[in-house]
């Protein structure tokens, strides 16, 4: 197992983020996972890095702290403060967040509260969100295994942490002989099919699923498909989600009509919300229920200013690596990368020509690119979805079929 998560380590610093000597490391982390973290240290000291930031967190010292204390009382406190990633944004760190859920640790925390530190937090890290949307800034995603989290997806097993290690090793090839080829190969692959939905430059997408989606948006002039594949300003190419299986756009946010219903469940704020619904009109979330955790499905819709529109539309066929597992992980990180997915939120800059280098206030007015300090994504794809994009000229060319691309896409 310790020699698989060095060569998860290896993959994670030299392929992802392709971190550079004496280059500034910042890692994020649940502190139950400090052992992986001292194995992310040994491999970044030995390639030369010397500034590495740990900001470990304790998600049940925050339980007890959101439980006992008041809002403005929690602020006065150093754990919702993100000021640290401006200051190593601005020193060109790349970011490696290490994401481990305890879920439904948050059920008994209000709600209303449990916003207000979120949307604190999202506040005083405008710098690193600033930077990162410029396509400055190296960062990267990826998932290590705590004993709750565990737990929960194997309730059944003597081994559950070593369970979820395996099952993350599967997903990221990382017990084959050469998992950067196989993820080059597939990136290679993902960008292929972006190309393709580039070229038609679809006006409108349309979903339905028999699960009640009837729903469609529209998209910008000059948008882009990307994959997670993130090409930065000085062309250093890195893997901003690892895994990753889908290829994604951001939406003109003033569109959307219709109604969505969640094919997953989403674990956010250490709250799990199953069974939810959401109906927009002229690009806005109107109307939303869930069966559990509605009180944060609608602190989620509206945290912040424009969280009640969205920011992406992202593309994984039902039939993928990690859908294949028939797990749900109720991390977002692996269940949005098997299903469609939107996010309600901010938009993407590079998803736009020219984003990059426009200013977020420029993109939002003049290209209905969403602007929002929140971004959260969740799962609508079905095994029965299908989709359609209309082009300029009305033309009607089917992208899913039954859950899956039409081999056109594929």
């Amino acid at each position: 197992m310790n020699k698989l998560q060095e060569k998860y380590a290896k993959v994670l610093l030299e392929t992802c983020l392709k971190i550079d000597k004496n280059q500034p490391l910042f890692i994020s982390y649940n502190i139950e996972i400090s052992d992986f973290v001292r194995i992310i240290t040994k491999q970044a000291i030995e390639m030369g890095v010397k500034d590495i930031y740990f900001e470990g967190s304790d998600p049940y010292l925050k339980h007890e702290l959101l439980k006992n204390l008041e809002v403005e009382e929690l602020k006065k406190l150093s754990f919702w403060n993100k000021e640290i990633w401006n200051v190593y944004a601005k020193k060109n760190a790349a970011f490696l967040m290490l994401a481990s859920e305890n879920p439904g640790l948050m059920k008994d925390i209000d709600s209303d509260k449990m916003t207000a530190m979120t949307k604190y937090s999202l506040e005083t890290r405008k710098e690193f969100d600033n930077l990162r949307d410029k396509s400055m800034l190296a960062w990267c995603i990826a998932a290590v295994p705590t004993k709750d989290w565990a737990k929960t997806l194997y309730p059944n097993s003597e081994t559950p942490i070593d369970d979820l290690w395996n099952a993350i090793f599967d997903i990221c090839s990382v017990k084959e002989n050469d998992p950067v080829k196989i993820w080059n190969e597939k990136i290679k692959k993902l960008d292929i099919r972006a190309k393709k939905l580039n070229d038609y430059q679809f006006k409108t997408l349309k979903y339905k699923s028999s699960n009640g989606t009837d729903f469609q948006i529209d998209l910008p002039k000059n948008h882009i498909w990307a994959s997670g594949k993130s090409v930065l300003a000085n062309n250093k190419e890195v893997l901003v989600n690892y895994p990753t299986e889908e290829v994604f756009s951001s939406p003109d946010c003033h569109s959307a009509e219709g109604i969505v219903y969640s094919s997953k469940p989403l674990s956010y704020q250490g709250v799990i919300i199953e069974d939810f619904w959401i109906r927009f009109e002229k690009g806005k979330a109107v109307e939303a229920h869930a069966k559990k955790g509605n009180e944060t499905l609608q602190n989620m819709i509206n945290i912040c200013e424009n969280s009640n529109l969205l920011g992406e539309v992202a593309l994984v066929p039902y039939d993928s690596p990690i859908s294949n597992t028939n797990q749900i992980f109720l991390e977002t990180l692996f269940d949005e990368n098997a299903a469609c997915h939107l996010a309600l939120g901010d938009s993407f800059p590079e998803c736009i020509k020219d984003g990059p280098k426009t200013s977020k206030e420029v993109l939002f007015k003049e290209h209905n690119m969403n602007k929002c300090d929140s971004h959260v994504d969740f799962m609508v794809g079905t095994k029965d979805m299908n989709i359609i994009g209309i082009t300029e000229d009305k033309k009607e060319v089917p992208i899913f079929i039954e859950g899956n691309f039409t081999e056109e896409f594929n």
